[in-house]
């Protein structure tokens, strides 16, 4: 009977969470100065100010892909601006991947990215700023062996820790790998915590949290399903993975914890056809009180065909819900939810 009882309230509690309510809807720019545009990232510099970043090229890993932001404020976006790029000497360079925007309690802004050929061959490089992005540092390249965070962002820890959510792929492809890397808030002294990842092909977690000790990673996966794994001790240590009930089609998550205590993520709810797009036609909001049990609350596209995919997605201090996600490789979408 105890348990009829908790899976009823839990039920209701779930039944109690409001459907989002869209606030509004835009692409963060048109008719841009580069041919195709991805993975996006987003960050809330001050009340009401938004930064966004993504990478932009010819094409995914053509060399001349480099790293592009923009700002909102006042309901409007500002002319895409390069940021960094993978220019090594006059006669190599390489391109850039997977920006991640993250700013700290005290007021440093990371804008993280990766360098290379491929994600296999990729190491990590980030630029800082003191003023909001108005200047940027030089670019750093991480400590060997560290990549930082590979698709989504960091959480501070109480001690001002961060803790960044990462990935790796061998150079055959064939083994994908969780794990996490923590640095000090000023992105110095970084150190691997490593995550078994036993049989699972996983790549790209992001970090929600439940408690002051407890936290869950949610990982992009190659078995259909978002795969999950919990820490008891703030992310020393992880559980074995596990599959969740949430469809995956090989396709990059994102997932934010609220003020409120819900959770909120951000998928593709399709599993992975035939074609590399196929499965990122339709993308969905989902929110969570205990990290088990979701439920969709708002369709963001639903497309017969089509590329709407690697969301990013944050809570603004006014408690709105900002999401980007990539506009079948043309521009980049933001949606502003009310989710209360």
């Amino acid at each position: 009977m105890a348990l009829l009882n908790v899976s009823l309230l839990l039920v209701a509690d779930m039944a109690s969470a409001q459907t989002a309510k869209l606030i509004s809807r835009e692409l963060i720019f048109e008719n841009p100065p580069f041919k195709e545009c991805h993975a996006s990232t987003i960050v809330e510099l001050s009340k009401g100010k938004i930064m966004a970043s993504w990478f932009a090229g010819p094409r995914e890993s053509d060399p001349k892909v480099t790293i592009w932001t923009a700002e909102f404020e006042n309901g409007k976006w500002t002319k895409p601006a390069e940021q960094a790029n993978g220019i090594e000497s006059p006669t190599k360079r390489y391109a850039c991947w997977n920006p991640v925007l993250f700013k700290t309690r005290e007021g440093k802004l990371f804008l993280f990215y990766k360098v290379g050929k491929s994600p296999r061959e990729w190491w990590g490089e980030m630029i800082t700023s003191t003023n909001d992005g108005k200047t940027w540092s030089k670019p750093e390249k991480l400590p060997s062996g560290m990549l930082g965070p590979i698709k989504n962002k960091p959480i501070q820890l109480a001690n001002g820790d961060l803790l960044h959510p990462t990935s790796t792929e061998s150079l055959d492809e064939k083994i994908w790998h969780i794990h996490l890397e923590k640095s000090d808030k000023d992105g110095k002294n970084w150190e691997k915590i490593a995550i078994e990842n036993d049989s699972f092909s996983v790549i790209q977690p992001s970090i929600l949290r439940y408690s002051p000790t407890k936290l869950q990673l949610l990982s992009r996966s190659r078995q259909n399903r978002v795969v999950q794994t919990w820490s008891d001790d703030n992310g020393k240590t992880w559980s074995p993975l596990t599959v969740t009930n949430l469809p995956n089609p090989n396709s990059g998550t994102d997932a934010s914890t609220l003020k409120s205590g819900w959770q909120v993520l951000v998928y593709n709810p399709l599993k992975k056809g035939k074609n590399w797009d196929n499965g990122r036609n339709k993308l969905v909001v989902a929110v969570s009180k205990d990290g088990e049990n979701w439920k969709d609350v708002y369709t963001l596209e639903e497309q017969p065909k089509g590329e709407f995919s690697y969301p990013a997605v944050v809570q603004s201090e006014d408690g709105l819900v900002h999401v980007t996600y990539t506009a079948d490789r043309k521009s980049v979408s933001h949606v502003v939810l009310d989710i209360r």
